[in-house]
């Protein structure tokens, strides 16, 4: 009998089908060649950082000093840093937060557990929308909490409110959202967003104590056709907000994010210390450096995020065409139309007959369902259409 810890032995061993899929394409690549392969598994930016990114680190990189620039900040972040984030989120959604309301992290993930593992004792419940990204669950599960799933309104993907009520129990310490949604590319309405702040102040006072919303935004600034992202904190004031740069920057790889604790919110200051000592606990303390102050100066900008609208348009319309039912994507990356079968995963194995690499919408909690991460060059999409309608085809044959 191993003495390990068995739990992280099988996280550990046990790749999302999400990384089995990119994996599965990196070796069918190398038999038929990429440009054969139609690789839609995975949310990895294929628009480049925008060219101030670049330039900004050369400067920090030429010009400052290197023994600061490469040294340690203050656990919780540049002080220079954080008030640079404040000014820019005052300006785009005119708070008046200050350095003092950021926590930097390495990326959302990082933002996500310090807000978990801060907040939460053990056996806490944690309620997750479906679709909802799979990890989720892990970070929850890993500080000591209960997921607690709703699922799905497949006809908009907005909030089923009946279904929230049924688990709005005295147990729930925070509800987490995220809008614009992956998997299924929806983004929460005013409406929705107002309706579900109101629940949540009316089981707040109900219960005696606060359940707090945490806020996932890694997609905030992706979005299409003048949709409106409604910035939470103005809705209910016990939001933590967790951002990341992965998407906006497309900088992924570079892992920066931070947590925003509003000076509103109850108990401000005991909930920032939390999240801080979560961040000490867990080893997150001192987010890079270097990308810490590029992230900040670069905070106003976005990559060339049209190039994802054209793809959402291209395929919206295609697989339409094609029948496939699906709900047009308020932003991000990602569509999640209805697998032409019921068991989702069989679909996906099915898709892979034809090198179409496409993620079962179980792992996101809503079967039935299939992701298409579309953060791709136009012109796979392009040549994937024969494939996908290939694929549809087929199953008309099954069906008539």
């Amino acid at each position: 009998m191993s003495n390990l810890n068995e739990k992280m032995v099988s996280l550990g061993t046990q790749r999302s089908v999400i990384r089995e899929l990119f994996e599965f394409g990196k070796k069918r690549a190398a038999e038929i060649g990429a440009e054969n392969v139609f690789d839609f598994s995975i949310g990895n930016p294929s628009v480049p950082a925008p060219e101030s990114v670049n330039r900004t680190a050369v400067s920090f990189l030429s010009e400052m000093d290197p023994v600061v620039l490469h040294g340690y900040t203050s656990a919780q972040g540049d002080a220079g840093v954080r008030a640079m984030l404040a000014d820019s989120v005052n300006r785009r959604f005119h708070t008046s937060y200050t350095a003092d309301n950021f926590y930097m992290s390495v990326g959302a993930a990082a933002a996500l557990c310090c807000c978990f593992h801060g907040l939460c004792n053990q056996g806490d419940e944690v309620v997750i929308f479906a679709p909802y990204f799979p990890e989720y669950t892990v970070f929850a599960q890993g500080a000591g909490a209960k997921p607690v799933i709703v699922p799905a309104d497949t006809k908009a993907f907005q909030i089923d409110f009946d279904a929230l009520r049924q688990v709005l129990t005295p147990a729930v310490k925070a509800v987490v959202v995220n809008s614009p949604n992956n998997p299924s590319g929806a983004v929460y309405s005013e409406e929705t967003v107002k309706k579900l702040a109101g629940l949540l102040e009316e089981k707040s006072k109900a219960y005696g104590h606060t359940i707090y919303l945490i806020s996932d935004e890694p997609y905030r600034e992706i979005v299409f056709s003048g949709t409106k992202v409604p910035f939470l904190p103005d809705y209910y004031r016990n939001t933590l907000v967790s951002y990341s740069w992965s998407k906006s920057l497309s900088l992924p790889g570079e892992r920066m994010g931070y947590v925003l604790v509003p000076s509103e919110m109850d108990d401000f200051d005991q909930v920032y210390a939390a999240v801080a000592g979560a961040g000490r606990a867990l080893g997150y303390v001192n987010a890079p450096s270097l990308f810490q102050r590029v992230c900040a100066a670069c905070a106003d900008e976005t990559a060339d995020i049209s190039i994802y609208e054209t793809n959402k348009n291209l395929l919206l319309k295609s697989l339409r065409d094609m029948g496939y039912q699906t709900v047009e994507p308020g932003g991000t990356f990602y569509m999640f139309p209805r697998s032409l079968e019921a068991d989702d995963t069989a679909f996906a194995e099915r898709a892979k007959a034809y090198n179409l690499l496409i993620v079962p919408g179980c792992g996101f909690g809503c079967p039935g369902h299939v992701r298409i991460s579309y953060c791709v060059p136009t012109e796979r999409i392009e040549r994937a259409l024969p494939a996908f309608e290939a694929l549809a085809k087929e199953y008309r044959a099954k069906n008539s």
